[in-house]
């Protein structure tokens, strides 16, 4: 079977697989002076990576193409981590130790070797099954030094691949699938999303040595504005179930002691929410990034969970922060059930940041 990657030399984390593309990684002395630094980027919770390649790819490689991105970063691969059934895994590499599994990476590796995907390096961290999974394309021109855990150990992923760190001259990009928060006070729902938030404030505290752009499906919606609903989202409950705490009640992603968190770590890590700082208002049309079933009670309720969060510092390099889909009809999703989110700056004004 032909393989579609090739092995290049350690980068300084673990030792990755880089696509094929033309022999060597296409750069130039004058690419890497016209650009130090990645400034256009795109996040995207493509619901399953291997089915927008099979059932989406031409739409959303022609918006890649347009708005030529520096960095890509994907979360909800849902493709299995490297390895065998009962031996360890490895995160970092697509599984193909069966003839399925060999067949869906191939598929995937064939899309990313085309134009315009073969200008980038990618990095995976997956989970054991088809669940939750992120991926990260940077140009090649651009050589980041990339981790895979909130502790910045590079031989070390979260649980479930929920993180992808890179950290480049001036600042760090941090790619998460943060949890879902569940209905009930149970170890896989609110209590793991306590534990991910506490770790995403110490994280945050720690970094304030560099500048961070963090990114994703952040899986909340900070503040009324960012629903349609808000009476709708606050009172959902699931099977009649009501939390003990007041603050736990409500639509995943909705619930006040999720906001609350959500801006603590904000404010602690003197970060904005460069989508916000840019549209003041409500945009009943394009300000949602998260979109419910087009049929059924979810029916026109969206929320606003995917992020471009940036350091203050960064506050005057915004250019623009732009959600690409549109409507109830999920007109620029690309099949799934997220739009892509774009984030450019200005280049920094001589040495500063």
């Amino acid at each position: 079977m032909k393989r579609f990657f090739k092995p290049v030399e350690k980068d300084g984390s673990n030792k990755k697989p880089a696509l094929s593309h033309g022999g060597d990684d296409g750069e130039t002395a004058g690419e890497e002076k016209k650009k130090r630094e990645p400034l256009k980027f795109l996040t995207w919770n493509a619901n399953s990576f291997l089915l927008r390649v099979k059932n989406n790819w031409p739409e959303f490689t022609k918006f890649v193409s347009d708005l030529d991105p520096d960095v890509i970063a994907i979360q909800e691969v849902r493709m299995p981590a490297a390895g065998s059934k009962g031996a360890p895994k490895n995160p970092g590499e697509l599984k193909d130790d069966t003839s399925s599994s060999r067949e869906e990476k191939q598929i995937l590796m064939r899309a990313l070797s085309s134009p315009p995907f073969g200008d980038y390096r990618v990095w995976w961290s997956l989970g054991e099954s088809k669940y939750a999974g992120t991926a990260l394309l940077v140009k090649k021109c651009f050589k980041p030094k990339v981790s895979f855990s909130l502790d910045g150990k590079a031989s070390k992923h979260e649980p479930d691949g929920r993180v992808i760190l890179a950290e480049f001259e001036t600042f760090r990009l941090l790619n998460t699938y943060s949890p879902n928060n569940g209905w009930k006070e149970e170890e896989n729902s609110f209590q793991r999303r306590r534990k991910w938030d506490k770790k995403l404030l110490e994280f945050v505290v720690k970094s304030l040595d560099k500048p961070l752009i963090w990114c994703g499906d952040l899986n909340v919606s900070h503040e009324e504005i960012d629903v349609t609903h808000p009476e709708f989202f606050s009172a959902a409950k699931q099977n009649g179930y009501v939390p003990p705490n007041p603050e736990d009640c409500g639509q995943p992603g909705f619930t006040l002691a999720e906001r609350k968190r959500f801006g603590a770590i904000l404010k602690e890590g003197k970060l904005i929410d460069a989508y916000r700082y840019l549209h003041k208002d409500k945009d009943m049309e394009c300000g949602f990034s998260w979109s419910g079933n087009p049929i059924g009670k979810y029916r026109g309720k969206r929320m606003r969970i995917d992020y471009f969060i940036v350091s203050e510092k960064f506050k005057d390099r915004i250019k623009s922060c732009e959600m690409h889909g549109r409507g109830i009809e999920l007109e620029g999703f690309y099949g799934s059930d997220h739009c892509p989110v774009s984030l450019e700056l200005s280049e920094a004004i001589s040495d500063s940041v």
